[in-house]
């Protein structure tokens, strides 16, 4: 009905990129449809550091979460995929909706935080953001 307020409140998105060692991190609200970077959270062999993605997620207390899935250009998993999966699987700790969005849609996106040799391989999250992915 026109010119009825909407009474759904903002919803709070938090948006991961995942990467070797580091997973940028934006949070972003769908009032304004923006994002922005809040973190790049060190990743290593022995995992992502937990603690400080549960303290984002607990202050942030979005409604969902957001992570890119890099694909080749004809669709099929990347190298990554296999590593995004099992971030995945463990995010689900935060018993929130989790939604995966081709990362390839938006240029802007950045696809990796780090190249072959576990470098950084060019703009991470703190310099771009997620904005494409948490509003798209």
């Amino acid at each position: 009905m026109p010119g009825t307020p909407d009474t759904n409140p903002p919803e709070t998105i938090v948006a991961f990129d995942f990467g070797l060692r580091r997973i940028g991190v934006a949070v972003g609200q769908d009032v304004t449809a923006s994002a922005s970077p809040v973190a790049a959270v060190r990743n290593s062999d022995a995992g992502p550091d937990w603690q400080a993605i549960a303290t984002i997620v607990t202050e942030w207390r979005p409604s969902r979460l957001i992570v890119g899935m890099p694909l080749h250009e004809d669709g099929s998993p990347s190298e990554m995929g296999e590593h995004i999966k099992r971030f995945i699987a463990k995010l689900r700790r935060f018993e929130l909706p989790i939604e995966q969005v081709d990362a390839r849609a938006d240029p802007e996106v950045p696809l990796d935080l780090d190249d072959a040799d576990g470098q950084k391989a060019g703009p991470t999250v703190d310099e771009r953001g997620l904005g494409a992915v948490v509003h798209d």
